[in-house]
């Protein structure tokens, strides 16, 4: 699929309210529990859809529209959350991530965007020049990653309690 800015905004609005549907009012054992040593929990997830709001998409698409000469990123702290405080209940990190994304899909709508500025680029600090355009796509794909992986990490936690059917429910085999 090619890149469309009204597409991308289809998911991106979306995506709050599904990962509300999935973990607003769940027993912590769904939400705190993870897939093992390193790996994240639906609760450390959503404060990365946090961050990712606060510090990610919207602060980079604004340096790559700025009229600065310097167009580096500032480097994104992927693990940031985990350092969050853990006692926030759920429903109120679901709030301030569904607030945070209806205020940078404003700022993006209001950015007016056109090829020309969809083909303006920023120095990201891995991988050097990217367009905006690129910058928007990875946001979309990135939303529907994460939710991905709430499910496979919520899927998991019954993966000895299925059985023999484990052979045929890929998402704990992953």
């Amino acid at each position: 699929m090619i890149f469309d800015l009204n597409k991308s905004i289809e998911i991106l609005k979306r995506t709050p309210a599904v990962v509300n549907a999935l973990l607003n009012g769940l027993n912590s054992e769904w939400l705190f529990n993870n897939e093992g040593e390193n790996t994240w929990s639906p609760y450390d997830i959503i404060g990365h859809y946090i961050e990712g709001e606060k510090t990610d998409w919207i602060p980079r698409m604004r340096i790559i529209l700025s009229n600065g000469e310097d167009k580096r990123f500032v480097p994104f702290d992927r693990f940031a959350q985990l350092n969050n405080d853990k006692t926030k209940p759920v429903d109120t990190l679901l709030k301030e991530f569904a607030e945070w994304r209806k205020n940078n899909i404003l700022e993006l709508r209001a950015a007016n965007l056109d090829e020309e500025k969809l083909n303006k680029r920023g120095i990201h600090p891995a991988f050097g020049e990217v367009t905006l355009r690129q910058l928007l796509a990875t946001w979309v794909a990135h939303d529907l990653n994460h939710i991905c992986q709430i499910c496979r990490v919520m899927a998991k936690q019954y993966k000895e309690e299925i059985g023999p059917w484990t052979q045929y429910i890929s998402i704990v085999n992953k």
